[in-house]
């Protein structure tokens, strides 16, 4: 009489990882963590253009519109991701990038049009970017360490765009936005 083979879990885990698809509670979190960003992405597309109609600065209207740009690009990335673990791209609300968005927003309204705005523009935009480079570097990490080294690539690839696009907005801020911000102020003190 022939014998039952028993397949466990584990032997499960790695017959799916020939298939090429880890399955496990880390790979259910990159999954969860994947769509939480690309809501964020996709709420980015609507905040960033309010943000650059609001602001003064030339630079900061130009890093705003680039932002934006790049933004759709990595929208496009996320969902190759998605493609790559056989997923459908579908997006989570992110409520950590709806309070930034919000805490942006209240921004613009509390301040007047002008160098004061566009300082407060650039400050919500960095906790945005800070939130994203976090997000980007455990997601890779998260790739790299299931094995999905395309995923890992696409999304080191946008890690460092965020890197970059948080840069630009330090030097705009530096060369001109704060210290026009600071000579607004001191020109009312007068």
């Amino acid at each position: 009489m022939p014998t039952k083979t028993n397949t466990s879990k584990k032997g499960k885990e790695k017959s799916s990882e020939r298939k090429g698809m880890p399955s496990s509670q880390l790979m259910k979190l990159f999954e969860d963590e994947l769509k939480d960003i690309y809501w964020a992405e996709k709420a980015l597309t609507k905040a960033l253009p309010k943000m650059a109609k609001n602001a003064t600065s030339p630079e900061l209207v130009e890093a705003l519109e680039n932002h934006l740009a790049e933004t759709e690009q990595q929208v496009g990335k996320l969902e190759q991701v998605f493609e790559l673990i056989d997923k459908k791209a579908v997006a989570k609300k992110c409520e950590a990038m709806a309070g930034l968005i919000k805490e942006g927003e209240e921004i613009m309204k509390d301040t007047e049009k002008g160098p004061q705005r566009d300082a407060g523009i650039i400050s919500a935009s960095q906790k945005v970017e800070h939130y994203e480079i976090a997000s980007y570097g455990t997601l890779r990490t998260f790739a790299q360490t299931l094995g999905l080294d395309e995923a890992a690539e696409i999304l080191a690839e946008i890690l460092e765009e965020e890197k970059n696009a948080d840069s630009i907005l330090t030097e705009v801020a530096v060369s001109a936005v704060n210290v026009e911000a600071m000579e607004e102020e001191e020109a009312e003190e007068e």
